[in-house]
C-alpha cells in the first residue's frame, strides 16, 4: 500500500469523519461548574469536560459505563464512598450504576469522558442549550 494509491478527501468528506471539538462544538452546561463539548456516535458519547476549580460534582450514578481520562489538572474523585486523587494522565473506570462524584480543588480539571451507550440526558441538554447546532456524526 502507498499513499499515492489514494485521493485526498474533500472538505465535505473530511467533515463526515473528522472534527475539532473545542472549536466546532458549542459548550453544554452539564452541572454547576461543569461544561462540556459533547460528541456522539450511534452508541457512544465523548464529553470534553471542564470542571471549575472549587466546584463540586454531586454524587450520582447512571446506567452508562464511563471511562474518564484526566487531561489536565486534578480532582478528588469519589467512588463508592472513597476519595481518589486523580491527576493528568490517570484513567478512571466507572462501571454502570456506580455512585461517584468529585471535589474540585485549586485548579480546573479537564477530562475526556467516554460513555457507552451514549447518555441521552446529556444529549437532551445539548439539544436544549444549542438549538441552532447539531451533534456531530450520526
Amino acid at each position: 500500500m502507498k499513499d499515492t494509491d489514494f485521493k485526498r478527501a474533500s472538505k465535505d468528506e473530511f467533515q463526515k469523519f473528522i472534527a475539532r471539538p473545542y472549536e466546532e462544538v458549542p459548550i453544554t452546561l452539564i452541572a454547576d461548574g461543569a461544561k462540556s463539548h459533547l460528541v456522539c456516535g450511534k452508541s457512544m458519547m465523548y464529553s470534553f469536560l471542564t470542571m471549575k476549580a472549587g466546584s463540586v460534582f454531586e454524587l450520582h450514578s447512571h446506567p452508562e459505563e464511563q471511562i474518564m481520562f484526566v487531561l489536565e489538572g486534578y480532582c478528588d474523585e469519589i467512588i463508592e464512598d472513597k476519595l481518589y486523587r486523580v491527576k493528568a494522565g490517570d484513567l478512571i473506570y466507572l462501571p454502570s450504576n456506580i455512585i461517584h462524584g468529585a471535589f474540585l480543588r485549586e485548579v480546573d480539571c479537564r477530562v475526556l469522558d467516554v460513555f457507552s451507550p451514549l447518555r441521552n440526558d446529556y444529549r437532551s441538554k445539548f439539544i436544549k442549550q444549542n438549538p441552532e447546532h447539531q451533534l456531530l456524526f450520526p
